[in-house]
């Protein structure tokens, strides 16, 4: 499913009105309709519920006073509070202001006097409340009458529907820098907006349901859309099947180079990361006096032991012979516990300017980039980077905060500048590549912020490349199938005592119920 600027989707919206002969009017009508349907649908018959819609001057308001009728129509006692003067409100909005006053209805008008009391009178009497008081166009912070008003509605506990994006939240960016509604349910229309999915936003915008008001499909086709939302049906179609004949050697080969003394479990995890996201054959890379202990750990992955001087950190003469060893294989996975002492990191710069196959970097991988992340553009083979915040922010030379506070950005703008694929986790994992292409996904939950979590994203990553995937989408993939294997997982476990090899456990039943459609 593609994902929406603010403008892209008024130039959508414009469109359907100027081209296609699709009135302002019966946009809005579609999408109050969906609007009323979404409440309907959350407080079950309307007759004898008591809705309140607050509502601003623009569309998004105009779209509140439809669902109003419209509710209003079916039964609910339907009261409806401007936020503004009833003469500011203009064209289509006002349209639907003039149907709901000559069927008799009152308009309580909360822009002067004593406004506050009479919104927590009001709301002493309503179900729930309809917030189409900003739209998309907001930026910036609410007035201060607004945001007392805001705060007293989220106040109120009762439930909250927001008409297309929550007031007081940025379109674009997710930015809530005032009062901003806290929803229940937000309804958006025609394509998710860009704010709706980053954070700080999952805190304010509830479910999101994305309802269909007409637009032609051939607009959103031509309008050069480069964000995407990953859905199952989009995974997926990347997947594919296996042919019944297939072999071990149909699947790929991955090495993956990592572990040192104390943090061996970040190699085992990556290994089995990469055997269950489906490669064919996978080979864990280890300091040879640690070697005998990830033999016995790892079963169904094999085992090359690399020199280490007896120091148990693997040393820079490892580099032709993993070199050799990569000969034979289709990916390299590196980073997951390999320590930054100076010979590891300068390995790490020569393998990922030497290998001739894709290679994913991760952990310690990234950070023996940190200060150089000009040798990235020196690459021979794609690379897929997958920091957490804290290594984006170091590979950046800047704040975790900053990098969170436009985490999308600092993805788009990294995959430009080192011509590679970044995968930022994070409660939000966004997957942005060279080309401007990027996803942003919803899969995962609270549990998943457990050590080895991201070794075994590594592996996957890895795996699904040594699949024959396009690096953006193997990352992308990955992040889908993880979050939806750490949900699976925390359905049967629970969010608590979560760990890694429940996430690497699960990722069979992700892919089961991915090719299936059913939950587990």
């Amino acid at each position: 499913m593609w994902v929406a600027t603010a403008e892209e989707m008024r130039r959508l919206d414009q469109a359907a009105i100027n081209e296609f002969g699709l009135p302002g009017p019966v946009l809005m009508e579609n999408a109050g309709r969906q609007v009323a349907d979404a409440v309907r649908k959350l407080t079950g018959e309307p007759r004898s519920r008591v809705i309140t819609v607050f509502a601003g001057k623009g569309n998004n308001g105009g779209d509140g006073l439809v669902a109003a009728r419209h509710l209003l129509n079916q039964g609910a006692e339907v009261k409806v509070m401007l936020l503004v003067a009833p003469e500011e409100v203009t064209g289509d909005a006002r349209l639907n202001l003039d149907i709901w006053r000559k069927m008799g209805q009152k308009v309580y008008s909360l822009h002067q006097g004593d406004a506050i009391n009479i919104v927590r009178l009001v709301l002493m009497n309503t179900d729930l409340i309809v917030d189409a008081i900003y739209g998309t166009g907001f930026k910036g912070k609410v007035g201060p009458r607004v945001g007392q008003v805001i705060d007293i509605l989220n106040a109120s506990r009762k439930a909250i529907v927001s008409v297309d994006i929550p007031s007081g939240l940025e379109a674009d960016t997710g930015r809530v820098t005032g009062p901003c509604i806290r929803a229940a349910q937000t309804v958006t229309f025609g394509l998710p907006k860009l704010g709706l999915l980053l954070e700080p936003a999952v805190d304010y915008v509830g479910e999101v349901k994305v309802a269909d008001i007409s637009l032609p499909a051939v607009l959103v086709e031509r309008e050069g859309l480069r964000r995407r939302l990953l859905t199952a049906e989009l995974v997926k179609g990347w997947l594919g099947s296996r042919a019944p004949a297939a072999h071990k050697g149909d699947f790929g080969r991955v090495l993956v180079v990592a572990g040192s003394r104390g943090m061996l479990g970040a190699a085992c995890l990556a290994g089995n990361g990469a055997a269950r996201g489906g490669a064919g054959l996978v080979t864990v890379a280890v300091p040879e006096s640690l070697a005998p202990i990830a033999a016995a750990k790892l079963t169904e992955v094999m085992v090359l032991p690399l020199p280490d001087g007896g120091t148990g950190v693997i040393t820079r003469g490892a580099r032709q012979e993993i070199l050799t060893f990569m000969e034979k294989c289709d990916v390299l996975a590196i980073g997951p516990g390999l320590s930054t002492v100076l010979e590891t990191t300068a390995l790490v710069r020569e393998l990922v300017t030497a290998v001739k196959v894709p290679c994913v970097v991760d952990a310690d991988g990234l950070n023996a980039l940190v200060g150089d992340t000009g040798i990235l553009r020196r690459a021979q083979a794609p690379l897929v980077l997958t920091p957490h915040p804290g290594e984006m922010a170091r590979l950046l030379d800047t704040t975790t905060r900053k990098v969170q506070e436009n985490r999308l950005e600092a993805a788009e703008t990294a995959a430009a500048d080192w011509q590679a694929v970044v995968l930022l986790k994070g409660a939000r994992t966004i997957v942005a590549a060279p080309d401007g292409q990027a996803y942003l996904n919803l899969t995962g939950n609270p549990g998943m912020a457990t050590g080895g979590s991201g070794d075994v994203l590594t592996g996957l990553v890895a795996g699904l490349l040594a699949q024959g995937l396009s690096p953006a989408r193997a990352a992308a993939a990955a992040a889908y199938l993880h979050g939806l294997a750490g949900d699976i997982a925390a359905r049967a476990r629970g969010m608590m005592g979560l760990v890694a090899g429940d996430i690497l456990e699960a990722l069979p039943l992700a892919a089961r119920e991915l090719e299936t459609g059913e939950g587990s």
